[in-house]
């Protein structure tokens, strides 16, 4: 790892999460997931009813001596974490509700601004055996920026269209780890007790980041978050400190393909798209002057000036207020309203031949 200023892309560190995260350079990460110790108290741990405990670690990490201990180690992993992301980068902080409240509010006292909470519906949550409680069917998710005026990234259009075309909601409905995905030792025991479906971390880092972004874990486990990571084409950063799990890790890294970086691609949303007025496609000669518009049901035509306005009996204007006007509706969206007549008769919608423009700027 060198003296400490290089930065280890596709690594997994063995090691203490502050003393690697200390190592790293300034606003090196565009991306940062973590999923800390839940510091699970014996009597809220999920356990059967001969008192062992159900899918949720048992051991002197995950366990503190008291709130002020957890509370200590938790900022002083954060401090690190936000030192490292960069100004438009974004924190996920993954939590039940041992600690997920007590990780807001440290969240928030170091700076952090919180863009949602995000919850984690699980399909096949584990049973409450002793039926005392309610069945604890989720987890929760914290999505924060570097600050409040933080630029951050979010791939709102990636994420539509994840969910069939309807804006993603902020809670996700995703099973627990299962099958085939679940790393197994030789004797067949789960080599992780709280491993990450695959699906969770894809959907998190299809949101915030895009190809060649650097997503740290400073709590990498089993490897999920790098094995995604490197799917996606992104750069990972693991850090583990047990080692049986970062070797689980590693094994599971050497068997991912990257996807090609065209198919790791996010759709851009609308404001990253540059503005380009309809006057320059009849300037490029896409719609040239006294071309005809007419809507989808040729109910309307409209011929087209060169000065970017168009004419449709007695209304004038852009094609937003003529689109409008012909309606006799408050506003249209002239783009997805007009479609420019070729001379064999065919339709070409205006917002595909701004798109072809947009791709050759």
């Amino acid at each position: 790892m060198g003296t400490g200023l290089d930065l280890p892309l596709d690594t997994v560190l063995v090691g203490d999460c502050i003393e690697m995260l200390r190592r790293l350079p300034p606003a090196s990460v565009h991306a940062v997931f973590a999923d800390p110790p839940y510091n699970l108290q014996l009597k809220g741990a999920l356990r059967r009813p001969d008192d062992s405990l159900v899918d949720a670690v048992d051991d002197e990490w995950d366990r503190f001596a008291d709130f002020a201990t957890y509370d200590a180690f938790t900022r002083e992993w954060l401090t690190e974490c936000r030192r490292v992301l960069r100004k438009d980068g974004t924190i996920w902080v993954i939590g039940a509700y041992h600690n997920v409240f007590r990780l807001g509010t440290v969240l928030q006292d170091l700076g952090f601004w919180i863009l949602n909470d995000v919850i984690w519906r699980k399909a096949n949550p584990m049973p409450n055996f002793r039926g005392r409680r309610f069945t604890n069917a989720h987890e929760t998710l914290i999505w924060a920026s570097r600050g409040q005026e933080s630029k951050y990234r979010f791939n709102y259009a990636a994420m539509k269209a994840l969910n069939d075309d309807t804006q993603m909601r902020s809670d996700w409905f995703i099973p627990l780890c299962t099958g085939g995905e679940r790393l197994r030792d030789a004797a067949g025991n789960k080599v992780h007790p709280t491993q990450k479906p695959e699906a969770l971390l894809h959907r998190v880092i299809m949101s915030c980041t895009q190809p060649g972004d650097v997503v740290l874990d400073p709590f990498l486990g089993s490897g999920t978050t790098a094995a995604v990571a490197k799917r996606l084409n992104r750069r990972f950063i693991g850090i583990e400190r047990e080692p049986t799990y970062a070797e689980a890790a590693l094994g599971r890294l050497a068997a991912v393909e990257p996807v090609t970086e065209s198919a790791a691609m996010t759709l851009p949303s609308k404001r990253e798209q540059p503005r380009i007025p309809f006057g320059t496609l009849v300037e490029r000669g896409l719609v040239p002057p006294g071309s005809r518009l007419v809507d989808r049901q040729r109910r309307w035509t409209a011929e087209v000036g060169a000065d970017g306005t168009i004419r449709c009996g007695r209304a004038a204007g852009s094609i937003h207020q003529v689109g409008a006007a012909v309606q006799e509706a408050p506003s249209c969206n002239g783009w997805t309203f007009w479609h420019l007549e070729r001379r064999d008769g065919s339709l070409r919608l205006l917002d595909e031949l701004r798109m072809e423009l947009v791709g050759t700027t």
